[in-house]
């Protein structure tokens, strides 16, 4: 299926204006004629990557009348059974909408009614399960496919009866495994935002490991027809390729990642297909893929049929923090220095929105090389400069002060700030170090795989931003020095060693005044203890070198019971991955092995003791960003954590992964707080004009369409106790 380029579409839109009250509808296939149930038929809206709809019935003056109009409740995860995530943005072609649970069940529904035509499970049974952003459709005449992928396998279905079509690979899938560099028994690719289809073809990326012996992020082309594999574009540069000696020689052989799962854009004129890829791994560590690591952390175009290299720009050199670029680039036409200039403008983590001219790559606004500190890790390279946009300004916080730490009480805000300033932190790229990193923008911050919306006609993105600063704290590990031993275990082998003496064996203390320990999760939070053990005070001395790297083991055999605390250390947990992966890899060499060094507190939040933000509000919001000039239209919170809000203050904002929908109508609706709250702003001021609550948290892009005669906004809501599947809900105007 195809799609016209922003200019011709707008053409063509404005020469319909006056025989049609709906005048944004899209167009596909033919300039000739109007498909309004063909509104939403492409991830993200259209293959521009705009989340932009044309339609308009539903708008700033009549957006309070908005109901509820349908509720579909998936059935497919068994009852008890934890709560999924849903991340899919549902498409709608004639009438139907294809989308995916949050167990990753594929589902045909009435687009009018919500009612089931046809259910697919790719896991035959099995729990299967994981994120799925979508599904793909494509059709020549009457055949009509929706391209699926779930787990390592790529499904071709019937669009009408959700069968897989038995000429496409192996009876209807492909395994995505193969043609990687690993043993395809032993590796695991699972793609996890929906291919672009560019004529007869899927292009398509992947999701990978993140630790050492990652398999590489290759982007790949697959025949839509017969499932084989047309081409390969090598995100780690092989021997001969572009980008080949920004590597130490033979990297590509064990070095993995640098991979798109954010999704894809097309320009269907120009047949350029774009991407944005995410770090190299190890994501923390590089001793061992010293240099830039193109195309880690790179917008990237190639030629769609082909796969051949056009153009890229790096974000972010030699990553140390996992900033991937997590969203498709949004293709956009801006008036720039007078001129309209077709554009590709990228979000990011840190809170930039990088603009470039679509054909060449150059920067529309300037990008400047700027100085960041070192690393202080034995062997590690950090680049001594990094690439920061002059305009538009960070819609992400970059800096904080200690006036910037949280206040709830004396007591957290006085052990964020010992904990704050015990930390490395030097601003924006301060690289993971053995004492503990505080980094902001986090690997969660800034903007996710929800992206911008744009407007193709004003030239402004729409995105949501995050504030969640994070600890980055490295250990050097052996693999043959992790123990067995449960976490609780190990943390019991710790207490005998250093705390039996002074606590007793019972943990009851004695009579000398060393307290006892009996029931300390009444007195202590978990990490208030952790602070208490780390630097000592009264007769008890600082235990912070002894238990480097072994915190998570003496904190579960204080505070947790051993029968429920039998899985194995984060560390183990890494360090068994690293195994698989190396033994998975065919090439015969392997990283080094005596240089090793992981984060186990990736991903750590820094929190008070309640569990609270540990920098002052806001934590989320919404932006307005004219890309014509780089200034902001407008700034608002979006979303609130009452826990974490003081008495009087305004909305705290919250985090979130997912992005907004623009329509003609001038609305903004957008879910992806945890409040359970849909939301709709008016585009030009950022006002918030309707808002329901949802059974769930909608972490997922909405969608919106028209069947018969009537505009729908629909979104994908996650599951929870009641039905852990999740739910489709959709809102319409009241019939007249």
């Amino acid at each position: 299926m195809t799609e016209f380029d922003s200019g011709k579409r707008l053409l063509l839109l404005l020469s319909i204006v006056s025989i049609s009250i709906y005048t944004g509808c899209k167009i596909y296939q033919n300039p000739k004629k109007v498909n309004l149930e063909r509104t939403w038929s492409v991830y993200k809206a259209d293959a521009e990557g705009t989340g932009y709809s044309v339609l308009n019935e539903i708008n700033t003056d009549n957006v309070q009348n908005l109901k509820l109009a349908w509720t579909h409740k998936f059935s497919d995860a068994p009852a008890g059974s934890r709560g999924g995530n849903s991340e899919s943005n549902p498409i709608i072609i004639d009438g139907v909408m294809y989308t995916l649970s949050a167990r990753h069940r594929a589902y045909a529904l009435d687009a009018t009614t919500g009612k089931q035509i046809w259910a697919f499970d790719p896991f035959n049974g099995e729990a299967g399960g994981g994120i799925g952003r979508g599904v793909t459709y494509w059709e020549e005449g009457a055949d009509k496919r929706i391209l699926l992928t779930a787990g390592d396998k790529l499904f071709a279905l019937n669009a009408q009866t959700g069968l897989p079509i038995p000429s496409f690979g192996n009876n209807g899938w492909v395994s995505m495994n193969v043609g990687m560099r690993g043993d395809p028994a032993k590796i695991s690719v699972i793609p996890t935002s929906p291919g672009i289809v560019f004529r007869n073809l899927l292009i398509i990326g992947n999701e990978v490991s993140e630790l050492y012996g990652a398999e590489p992020g290759h982007v790949r082309a697959y025949d839509i027809k017969s499932g084989k594999l047309e081409w390969t574009f090598h995100t780690v540069p092989q021997p001969g390729e572009f980008g080949y000696d920004t590597w130490p020689k033979d990297a590509w052989k064990y070095v993995g990642g640098a991979n798109n799962w954010g999704g894809m854009s097309l320009d269907q004129k120009r047949g350029m297909v774009f991407f944005a890829t995410g770090s190299p791994t190890y994501d923390y560590y590089g001793k061992d893929r010293l240099g830039m690591n193109l195309f880690g952390n790179s917008v990237v175009a190639l030629d769609a049929a082909t796969g051949k290299y056009r153009w890229h720009f790096q974000t972010v050199h030699h990553d140390l923090w996992d900033y991937d670029l997590p969203a498709p680039p949004n293709l956009i036409t801006v008036v720039h220095q007078g001129k309209k200039i077709d554009a590709v403008a990228q979000t990011s983590k840190l809170g930039y929105i990088y603009t470039f001219n679509r054909d060449t790559g150059e920067p529309l606004f300037p990008i400047e090389e700027k100085p960041v500190p070192a690393s202080d890790i034995p062997g590690e390279e950090a680049w001594p400069t990094q690439p920061i946009p002059t305009k538009p300004a960070p819609y992400a916080r970059q800096f904080v002060t200690k006036d910037d730490i949280s206040n709830y009480s004396k007591g957290s805000h006085d052990s964020l700030m010992m904990r704050f300033n015990a930390f490395r932190y030097e601003g924006p790229f301060t690289p993971p170090s053995i004492q503990g990193t505080f980094m902001l923008p986090g690997s969660r911050g800034g903007s996710s795989w929800g992206g911008g919306t744009v407007d193709p006609i004003k030239g402004i993105i729409y995105v949501k931003s995050n504030d969640s600063p994070e600890i980055a704290t490295m250990k050097k590990v052996v693999e043959n020095e992790t123990s067995n031993l449960s976490v609780f275990n190990q943390g019991k082998a710790l207490y005998s060693t250093y705390c039996i003496s002074c606590h007793m064996a019972d943990k009851n203390g004695d009579e000398s005044g060393n307290p006892s320990l009996l029931a300390i999760e009444t007195r202590l939070s978990r990490e208030d203890a952790l602070n208490k053990i780390k630097r000592g005070g009264g007769k008890m001395p600082s235990f912070a070198s002894v238990i480097a790297g072994k915190e998570e083991a003496i904190i579960s055999y204080l505070f947790d019971k051993e029968s429920s605390t039998t899985r194995p250390s984060r560390e183990q947990s890494f360090l068994k991955e690293i195994q698989e992966n190396e033994m998975a890899n065919k090439s015969g060499i392997s990283i080094p092995k005596e240089d090793k060094y992981l984060n186990l507190t990736a991903y750590g939040q820094f929190l008070d003791n309640q569990r609270r933000p540990g920098i002052k509000p806001p934590w989320g919001q919404l932006h307005a960003i004219n890309l014509n000039t780089g200034e902001f239209e407008w700034s608002i919170t979006l979303g609130n954590q009452p826990e974490g809000q003081l008495p009087g203050a305004p909305e705290t904002g919250a985090s979130g992964s997912a992005g907004p929908l623009l329509t003609k109508g001038g609305l903004l609706f957008i879910g992806s707080t945890r409040d359970r709250k849909f939301r709709a702003f008016d585009q030009k001021t950022g006002e918030k004009i309707w808002e329901t609550t949802l059974p769930g948290i909608a972490n997922a892009n909405p969608s919106t369409y028209w069947s018969k005669g009537k505009q729908y906004v629909a979104i994908s809501v996650g599951g929870d106790s009641e039905n852990p599947a999740g739910y489709m809900v959709t809102f319409a105007l009241p019939s007249k």
